[in-house]
């Protein structure tokens, strides 16, 4: 299971343990509005720690799902403080964190059990059930969504994820803690320079020991070759035959 937080105001899927017996979807949203850890929220690997723009104190009053859509109802302090960023970044985290569940598609929003069709004081739209398409600005350039920061990983590691980068082409690699490169390629995903394509590869590595490490993917600047558009996600690399 995984939270869908923020860093650099762009979200992070976020690895967390399911408690035995409870339900996906409840579980997740409950475990979103708890927030980042205190792990989470530190400073890792010269990046900032994880935020969330869901204000502390918010409450699940319900969920219920018809078809392939979500009805999540919260109280009313999800629509407080903040601009229209946060808003927007605030129903993007629920969104994503809900749909990971491959027969959700879309979600609707309740605000103290009232119907919301326009959202906050910003007057955000909501008159149809919201898609991950809809806050596409809320991702970075290279959105890896597994693993995920915090997951445990084996070789080879699937790295599955969004991308909208020149000519489609980005790096990714994996390192362990001391920045030991132990895998890389380069990936093209099915579209770029303007539009997002998916992508879906493999790395391979070899441990002798399980470890802590990094998984990272970036972009080569086509004016100088610098790295950006980097994105780093803490993982637990386990040994490899």
């Amino acid at each position: 299971m995984v939270v869908f937080l923020l860093r650099d105001e762009h979200l992070v899927p976020v690895e967390r343990t399911l408690a035995a017996g409870r339900v996906v979807v409840t579980a997740a949203v409950e475990s979103l509005l708890a927030g980042p850890t205190d792990e989470e929220a530190r400073p890792a690997g010269g990046s900032q720690g994880l935020t969330s723009a869901i204000p502390a104190g918010t409450s699940l009053l319900g969920i219920t799902i018809s078809g392939a859509i979500a009805d999540v109802n919260l109280s009313g302090r999800f629509a407080t403080g903040g601009g229209s960023a946060s808003m927007f970044a605030r129903l993007a985290q629920v969104v994503y964190t809900v749909t990971q569940v491959p027969t959700v598609t879309g979600v609707t929003f309740r605000l103290d059990g009232r119907a919301v069709t326009t959202f906050s004081s910003e007057g955000i739209v909501l008159s149809r059930p919201s898609e991950r398409a809809d806050f596409r600005a809320n991702l970075p350039p290279i959105f890896l969504e597994r693993p995920a920061w915090g997951a445990r990983v084996s070789s080879p590691v699937r790295l599955q994820g969004l991308a909208n980068v020149f000519e489609a082409q980005f790096q990714a690699e994996i390192a362990t803690a001391d920045g030991t490169v132990i895998a890389h390629r380069a990936v093209t995903a099915s579209c770029g320079t303007g539009c997002w394509g998916a992508f879906d590869t493999v790395l391979a590595y070899r441990l002798d020991r399980t470890q802590s490490g990094w998984v990272t993917v970036y972009d080569l600047s086509p004016r100088d070759g610098a790295r950006e558009h980097v994105r780093s996600y803490p993982v637990m690399l386990t040994s490899s035959p």
